[in-house]
């Protein structure tokens, strides 16, 4: 079982490693390192309230409905570009490698509805993915976002599409 949680201290050198990983810096707005201090700055100036930041970044983790504690932290899920008025944001996502494919990232992406939909009051979220990855487009798919709007050279990798879901 996975559950979100705010960002702690002790997540540093998992940021570190993830922010870091260059291979997936074409599908986000990352393009360059960080350095471990960046991240300490930004893990102690987040609020956690997505009002407040404009974001907000929440850390996937297993854990036990038994004992309570968590097991493995397996990568963090976004909610940015924050439009109150209208009540949507977008989604971003990060999976650690030995976690992709085995439906975390579906997962995440549920509880992470339920929380912008049901407690922020939010009535749409949208994700941008890139046309050459497979593996969100269909995780996106089969979530239940619609695609619109081809983004035409939208990063210099080429296409994006905008994927979206609304409220019920």
């Amino acid at each position: 079982m996975i559950r979100l949680r705010k960002i702690e201290p002790t997540d540093l050198p998992y940021l570190y490693r993830w922010e870091n990983d260059a291979s997936v810096w074409a599908d986000g707005a990352n393009h360059n390192p960080l350095s471990q201090q960046d991240l300490r700055t930004y893990i102690g100036s987040t609020t956690g309230d997505i009002y407040r930041d404009g974001q907000l970044r929440l850390i996937i983790e297993e854990y036990s409905e038994v004992s309570d504690q968590h097991s493995e932290t397996m990568g963090c899920i976004d909610l940015f570009d924050l439009d109150p008025r209208n009540r949507r944001a977008a989604i971003g996502m990060y999976i650690a490698p030995e976690y992709r494919g085995k439906g975390v990232g579906r997962e995440a992406v549920r509880l992470l509805e339920q929380y912008a939909f049901g407690f922020l009051h939010l009535r749409l979220l949208y994700a941008v993915i890139s046309i050459h990855n497979s593996a969100c487009t269909a995780l996106y798919r089969s979530a239940a976002y619609t695609p619109s709007s081809p983004l035409p050279a939208w990063t210099l990798e080429g296409d994006a599409v905008l994927w979206f879901k609304e409220a019920k």
